[in-house]
């Protein structure tokens, strides 16, 4: 800035048809190289050098209900992303007993405050555990990925099962919701599907609490294997 104003005063000190100080010149020129080296640096930058955050969106099964605060699959994930040196962090909205209408109802506040990248969806359970409809059920969780996209963030749609006493036609049209959505070739949206969080955890004694609906602290560690594998590549991606 110094140079650049001694090089101002020294031009309007000048007489018409006066040549202009070789010193002057050279100055100005190394000022200008200076600036075009600053610009070229900045552009240089990698795009993902932001922040970025994650919105989970879940029930009990993300909210840690019956487990020792921090120990839940979430908590876990959140280790992982700092273990892994990953600049994102992780918010978790999970409530238990949340449905997707309470989650439909509850996320424009969320994407407005937090502005994520990524909406992790975990919803849909406690439609299936209660009988309720699925066309409305995979309508509010469609009507979600669509609030994601419009705020400029990709959802991880992760996949839920009922249990086989609701009759096989209503487990499998439910499980055929998820499939569905994650198949949306409205590639825009950036939808990914976790197709079952509980995955592995057939063995009911050993998995899960005595309830036999919420996994207990052991079978964390399986939940978060099972939504990594997809969740990781699209932290690496813009889009």
């Amino acid at each position: 800035m110094q140079v650049c104003v001694k090089g101002w005063l020294a031009w309007r000190a000048m007489r018409p048809g006066q040549l202009v100080p070789r010193s002057v010149v050279s100055r100005n020129v190394v000022l200008r190289c200076w600036m075009l080296a600053c610009c070229l640096w900045a552009a240089a930058l990698p795009a993902h050098s932001a922040s970025k955050t994650l919105l989970l969106l879940g029930d009990s099964l993300s909210a840690e209900y019956g487990l020792p605060r921090g120990t839940g699959w979430a908590s876990l994930l959140a280790q992982q992303l700092h273990d892994d040196k990953l600049d994102a962090t992780l918010v978790n909205a999970s409530i238990s007993g949340e449905t997707t209408a309470g989650g439909k109802a509850r996320l424009p506040a969320l994407l407005a405050q937090h502005k994520p990248a990524i909406l992790i969806l975990e919803l849909g359970g406690n439609d299936g555990l209660r009988g309720l409809s699925l066309p409305a059920t995979q309508a509010n969780l469609r009507d979600m990925i669509a609030m994601a996209s419009r705020a400029g963030a990709r959802t991880l749609l992760v996949g839920m099962q009922v249990p086989p006493n609701y009759g096989p036609d209503y487990s499998k049209r439910f499980t055929a919701m998820y499939e569905t959505l994650g198949k949306d070739k409205d590639k825009d949206k950036g939808v990914k599907l976790v197709p079952f969080l509980l995955n592995g955890l057939d063995d009911t004694d050993r998995w899960f609490q005595p309830d036999r609906i919420h996994p207990n602290r052991e079978a964390q560690a399986v939940m978060l294997r099972n939504v990594w594998p997809v969740l990781k590549p699209m932290l690496k991606s813009n889009r």
